[in-house]
């Protein structure tokens, strides 16, 4: 069964798997990133405490984290297509999977932030630092263990959801699987898709928690 038709079709889905994994994480801390410092630095015990900021931001998250993948997918393919002009394939699968990253990630770095110790933004206060230095300079230097380490769970985490965009056409190894594997019951071919996302699962989690620990200086 494994010729090289199936051959090409499988490495075709590694790399849209990888790309929508890949692109989609990047572009979730563009949008993540900001909304998480903001979330920590309004919270009662931030920088610059704000409730109605800190509510609206709360719940937007937590609205977006509460509706499951597949049925943001379906809910976003009239957004998807008028983003890029169509709902179905790699790029397409981006957006949803952008729109569901986002505020996970906003969270994953608003519990990064919170972890570190009060004393040092203290001390950084004490020596004249502004606000902006310290989220710089002390928060982000402080946390970057704990946010590396979301960075790896975050990748992990849309790696899944890529898989499962291939329920509606999504691309890549997901939807290699549903179609030779659910709808033609080629299990071979299944199977590999399988075992190639946990592969690809592992090397993330492995080259993720490796720089990690490298960078966690409570290990020095």
């Amino acid at each position: 069964m494994f010729d090289e038709k199936v051959i090409a079709m499988i490495l075709e889905g590694i790399r849209d798997t990888l790309y929508m994994t890949l692109v989609s994480t990047f572009i979730g801390y563009v949008l993540g990133l900001p909304l998480g410092i903001v979330l920590n630095v309004t919270r009662d015990e931030g920088l610059k405490p704000n409730k109605i900021i800190y509510r609206i931001l709360d719940f937007i998250c937590n609205i977006i984290r509460s509706v499951p993948f597949l049925i943001l997918l379906i809910l976003l393919i009239p957004f998807t297509r008028l983003i890029v002009g169509k709902s179905y394939g790699s790029t397409a699968t981006i957006v949803p999977l952008v729109i569901c990253a986002a505020p996970y990630i906003a969270r994953v770095v608003e519990s990064s932030l919170n972890e570190v110790d009060a004393g040092v933004i203290e001390a950084a206060k004490a020596m004249g630092a502004n606000n902006f230095q310290i989220i710089t300079k002390v928060l982000l230097v402080e946390g970057k263990t704990s946010l590396l380490t979301g960075v790896t769970i975050t990748t992990g985490l849309l790696l899944g959801y890529s898989a499962m965009s291939g329920t509606v056409g999504g691309g890549g190894l997901g939807d290699i699987a549903v179609r030779y594997g659910y709808y033609r019951w080629q299990t071979d071919i299944m199977v590999v898709t399988v075992i190639l996302l946990i592969v690809i699962f592992q090397i993330i989690q492995n080259i993720g928690s490796r720089i990690a620990s490298a960078l966690d200086h409570r290990k020095r």
